[in-house]
């Protein structure tokens, strides 16, 4: 299948040196591209997890909110409790319609006095907020900053961080950034990334930087085999990590997605999906998202989702789905009714090659 390119296509800062790479597969995502593959995706996975790799996520997007109402507007978007998030602390915070429906799964963070940055999944949040910031009248201006997110990932990720960045890096504590310099420039820098092999995203400002970053990155880690990557498929499942858009859309609330934990309902009063959490909170969900190993020989590839049932009831869908090289079965995960998502029960999984059955298991995978 050829991807036909246009202006709509929005290339990245980094689109260049992905291609020298020798990308060999993309998605798109915001609108833009995401490198998915460049040797093989068992290979890249397996060198993820060895190594340390850079990745054009640039496609995660910042929705910056500035102004006296920033804070207001922001709180007004999740059911997550902003009142302590301070500059140098990244939160998650699930992002809700009026029916409490997942709109977007991203990372805030507090760069400024009144001015934040939401980084965002796949899902186009900035024309959400805007409309929320007109029809509440607030004092804030909301836009789509020049910031483009690079993410170096790995076991060796701190070792070839504080090679370009300096010793400081070291002390950035899990979801913390710290504004760090970078030649003429400072970048934010998060101990943050979609994988669960650790690492960092630089929050590159001024899209001029982007090639000169990518190539000091490479040049002072040529001796710990960096690699270009992306985002492996493999490695997410396998973690428990959920893609917006996949595994959980605006159909599905913060508690089906098992994010109930971020649901603050007692102190995020301004959230407009709250009263429909609130009533959730009490009935409980009648879904929610499990791991579920897959019988079988590796499965195709999940492009769809695939309807789960059990003894002739229906349960569910699988959402994502790969064979797990590590572990040796395939690992999937799905979105199961209350009946039949205990850890333990049997389902029928109908995968695009015939039926295969299947266990639900716990988030995220181990054996």
């Amino acid at each position: 299948m050829l991807l036909s390119r246009s202006k709509r296509l929005r290339r990245t800062p980094f689109t260049d040196r992905v291609e020298a790479a020798g990308v060999k597969g993309y998605t798109v995502y915001n609108h833009m591209l995401l490198p998915t593959v460049f040797d093989t995706l068992e290979a890249d996975y397996r060198h993820l997890k060895g190594h340390v790799q850079v990745w054009d996520v640039a496609c995660e997007r910042q929705v910056e909110v500035k102004g006296p109402d920033a804070f207001r507007l922001v709180q007004m978007l999740t059911p997550r409790s902003l009142a302590n998030l301070q500059y140098g602390r990244c939160l998650y915070t699930p992002m809700v319609d009026e029916t409490g429906g997942m709109l977007n799964d991203p990372v805030t963070l507090k760069v400024d006095e009144d001015r934040y940055w939401v980084s965002i999944a796949d899902s186009d949040l900035l024309l959400w907020v805007k409309g929320i910031a007109i029809g509440s009248g607030l004092a804030v201006d909301v836009s789509e900053p020049d910031v483009s997110p690079l993410a170096v990932q790995g076991p060796k990720s701190e070792e070839l961080m504080v090679r370009v960045f300096g010793a400081a890096v070291r002390d950035i504590g899990f979801f913390r950034f710290e504004r760090l310099p970078f030649g003429d420039t400072a970048f934010i820098v998060a101990r943050s990334g979609y994988s669960k092999q650790g690492g960092f995203e630089i929050y590159l400002e001024g899209g001029q930087y982007g090639e000169a970053l990518w190539d000091v990155l490479f040049a002072a880690g040529e001796d710990l085999n960096v690699r270009a990557g992306g985002p492996n498929t493999i490695e997410r499942i396998e973690g428990g990590l959920l893609s917006y858009g996949n595994d959980m859309t605006r159909e599905n609330s913060p508690f089906e997605c098992g994010l109930g934990k971020f649901a603050h309902l007692d102190e995020a009063y301004g959230c407009i999906g709250r009263d429909a959490l609130l009533r959730e909170a009490v009935e409980g969900p009648a879904r929610q998202i499990r791991g579920v190993r897959i019988d079988g020989d590796p499965v195709p590839a999940c492009t769809e989702a695939w309807p789960v049932s059990a003894g002739g009831e229906r349960a569910g869908q699988v959402t994502s789905a790969m064979w797990s090289p590590d572990l040796g079965f395939n690992v999937a995960i799905g979105m199961v009714e209350k009946s039949h998502w205990e850890p333990g029960t049997r389902l029928e999984i109908a995968a695009p090659d015939g039926v295969r059955g299947g266990t639900v298991a716990v988030l995220p995978f181990t054996s």
